[in-house]
């Protein structure tokens, strides 16, 4: 059974916000896959969800050409941030290595369509979408039931 969680960002401010709040919650083995079309916010949220988890702030570039950046959180974790725009068949996804640290790191995965049947199952999904305001952004958050207490918890900081 998948949650969903409706939430309405009013600002890249508000984007960030979401995302230092969440951070908190991921360790190892957690995916996020973050879909939308160019522009919806995916690289703002992945960038403020990553420079929470560091020890020091660094750089944080959108990993368009590299396709994956990696970093260490404060405690050690590895962090993954692909960006799949670019693949076009999910072999290449493989040829990455994307698959071993689905379990092993903490994983953020722009464009995930790009992995075809090899998305994790227990991932948390993360859609992004504009809206009439240039500034704003809507996001379902959904997933599998090991989500719900965190989805409710994020759900409750929206009001």
């Amino acid at each position: 059974m998948q949650d969903k969680q409706h939430l309405a960002l009013p600002s890249p401010e508000a984007t960030a916000a979401l995302a230092r709040r969440l951070a908190p919650a991921l360790k190892p083995g957690d995916v996020l896959l973050l879909e939308g079309p160019i522009g919806a916010g995916k690289t703002h949220f992945a960038r403020a969800l990553i420079q929470a988890l560091l020890a020091e702030p660094e750089d944080v570039p959108s990993p368009t050409f590299t396709l994956v950046q990696t970093y260490e959180t404060a405690d050690g974790a590895e962090i993954w941030h692909a960006d799949l725009y670019r693949l076009t068949d999910p072999s290449e996804v493989m040829e990455l290595g994307l698959d071993a640290a689905f379990d092993s790191a903490i994983c953020l995965v722009e464009w995930p369509d790009r992995l075809g049947e090899e998305a994790p199952e227990d991932a948390l999904h993360l859609t992004f979408s504009g809206t009439e305001d240039e500034e704003a952004r809507a996001l379902v958050l959904q997933g599998p039931a090991r989500w719900s207490a965190l989805l409710q918890e994020l759900g409750r900081a929206d009001d």
